[in-house]
């Protein structure tokens, strides 16, 4: 037993990530909360599931751009520092977000502009405390190590959306933005403790030269590349969180803990891998392993969109539907497939890249992780809306699933990635 649970030893042996997965946590519960706050907010402020998808379009642009442009900063500056300018500029955000909600203002452009404010602090953010992990712990445990960082994202997963749903039925917008506020303030404290954490070997300094130079060492660094294809894959075919609303609204019943029950049955999955995730540390097949668990994803998916599209509609009362249930089952299977192939992704990552250039690397992976969803968002949105929503999720699912197989047909090399051998 003690071989498949959680292995907390970069916990045990290093303050400076103790404090940096705290902070993390905390500010994890925050972002998610707001993630399915603003959603419900568009959608109660325009019934469209198509508009709530146009949030994903708002956040895009500045995540790839200050994405790039940020891996570059992590890259030419101390990361403890840009990891608490950028928290303390999401901290602002957020007390935006509850003004907003507190005055009524009730404008979906404001939302929209916030989101794209949080998403550009965010995609600075991000790589530079990704980054970091390596300079805090041995390359040994540097699998343990992304796990726990998992473990800290999926909590964040779980508590956040649940806490949104519950809290905008009994107490509103306002103290549910302002919650976030607090929670990030905390996380502040905890990044502040951190040791000063300047980058090694040759300094770029950050610009387009800086960016393109990372893009011209990944060309060349074809198993890095594919942790960012088959991600992109599965976010942008695959994500049917953008179908939830609708989906509580008309299918399933329930309301916003619907929406929430469903987010957090997503990140008990991811948890519960997380909790057994001891054996990850001995596989080698890494490239394999990412390969087989996406696929997972999808299928996970279309049994999704099979189950709401058996749904015959929400309860007699009003409430939720029992298939509520098999539906967060199927999201928890999602959750479970993804949280194995986050973990074996950044590690490749990581154990394949040099430190001067994780920054930039982490810039294009903060890219694909968090705009692949939301373009994710746009592309489920747009068929739902034409099409149904469970009709959105089987498609979803299924051309996931096709392109990823056929990806492992095509690119042999990253199918056979040894750990013991990292080749990027």
């Amino acid at each position: 037993m003690r071989r498949l649970l959680l292995d907390l030893t970069p916990l045990r042996i290093s303050s400076a990530y103790r404090r940096l997965w705290a902070g993390m946590s905390l500010s994890g519960i925050g972002t998610h909360l707001t993630t399915v706050a603003v959603g419900l907010q568009v959608y109660d402020l325009t019934s469209s599931t198509f508009s709530v998808g146009i949030v994903g379009a708002f956040a895009l642009v500045p995540l790839v751009v200050l994405g790039l442009y940020g891996g570059s900063v992590v890259d030419a500056h101390d990361r403890r520092r840009v990891v608490i300018v950028t928290s303390a500029g999401l901290l602002i955000v957020a007390s935006a977000f509850a003004a907003q909600a507190w005055l009524a203002i009730e404008q979906v452009w404001l939302l929209y502009g916030l989101v794209a404010t949080q998403n550009g602090l965010f995609a600075i953010n991000v790589p530079a405390r990704t980054a970091i992990v390596p300079r805090l712990v041995p390359g040994r445990l540097l699998p343990a190590a992304n796990a726990l960082n998992s473990l800290s994202m999926n909590i964040g997963l779980a508590v956040g959306p649940l806490l949104a749903g519950v809290l905008i039925d009994h107490v509103g917008y306002g103290w549910t933005y302002s919650i976030e506020a607090m929670l990030l303030a905390a996380a502040v404290v905890m990044l502040s403790a951190l040791p000063s954490i300047p980058p090694e070997g040759t300094v770029t300094r950050a610009g387009l030269a800086s960016v393109l130079e990372g893009f011209s060492y990944l060309r060349t660094r074809s198993n890095v590349r594919m942790t960012f294809v088959v991600d992109l894959a599965a976010m942008v075919l695959a994500m049917p969180r953008v179908l939830f609303p609708a989906i509580a609204a008309v299918v399933l019943g329930g309301g916003s803990t619907t929406v929430g029950i469903l987010m957090s049955g997503f990140a008990v999955g991811m948890i519960t891998a997380g909790v057994l995730s001891g054996p990850l540390g001995r596989v080698r097949r890494q490239g394999l392993a990412v390969v087989v668990s996406v696929i997972g994803w999808g299928l996970a998916v279309v049994a999704f969109g099979v189950v709401v599209s058996l749904a015959p509609g929400p309860a007699a009362d009003g409430g939720a539907h029992w298939m509520l249930w098999p539906a967060a089952a199927c999201m928890a299977l999602a959750g479970a497939a993804d949280a194995v192939s986050a973990v074996f992704r950044m590690t490749i990552l990581q154990a394949a890249t040099p430190d001067a250039m994780r920054g930039r690397l982490q810039g294009v992976f903060i890219v694909v992780v968090a705009g692949g969803p939301r373009l994710g968002d746009l592309t489920l949105g747009s068929v739902g809306e034409a099409a149904g929503e469970s009709t959105a999720a089987v498609a979803g699912g299924l051309a996931c699933v096709v392109v990823v197989a056929a990806l492992a047909v095509t690119q042999r090399r990253f199918v056979r990635y040894d750990a013991e051998h990292p080749t990027p």
